[in-house]
């Protein structure tokens, strides 16, 4: 089983990060609107999955600022914001934010996001949500990055994201 810190104390994950070169787990997640979205509804594009705890702390808003200001520019590619937030509190962060670029789900409704991807918090204070990390996945649902941070409380490394988005 997979650990990552929180202040230095470990926590245990569900499951893996899925493996670069592996297919990309399908899923279930409410965006703004209520809506259902899968891995389907961003077929044909790749995909930069931004899995943060909560939009609602610092380090995650950074995160999603971040990759907000990089979106911008990306051909073909959806940037994904994956937490625990109601979609409500999504939506009020990106109007307040100014984030335009982004597609922001939720995991509200089931943890299966978090067991298939390997980021479930299994113990500690932020049990039940996702940990921090970034996969991105191709336009044929492969995986071609995948970092799981290690100290939740860090940043993930942006650069080897976006990186591979263009090899």
């Amino acid at each position: 089983m997979t650990t990552v810190t929180l202040q230095g104390n470990a926590i245990r994950i569900s499951g893996e990060l899925p493996a670069v070169g592996s297919p990309a787990p399908d899923f279930r997640l409410i965006d703004r609107e209520l809506n259902e979205r899968s891995l389907a509804d961003f077929a044909g594009r790749r995909k930069v999955l931004n899995i943060v705890p909560s939009l609602d702390t610092p380090v995650c808003a950074r995160q999603a600022r971040r990759f907000n200001e990089k979106a911008a520019a990306l051909d073909n590619t959806a940037v994904l914001v994956v937490s625990a937030d109601l979609p409500f509190a999504q939506a009020r962060f990106c109007e307040t934010e100014g984030i335009e670029h982004l597609t922001v789900l939720s995991t509200v409704r089931s943890r299966d996001f978090g067991h298939a991807w390997g980021v479930l918090l299994e113990e500690g204070p932020l049990a039940g949500i996702c940990a921090r990390a970034v996969v991105v996945v191709d336009e044929n649902d492969t995986v071609r990055h995948a970092q799981l941070v290690s100290e939740i409380a860090d940043e993930p490394d942006y650069e080897a994201a976006l990186e591979s988005l263009r090899r």
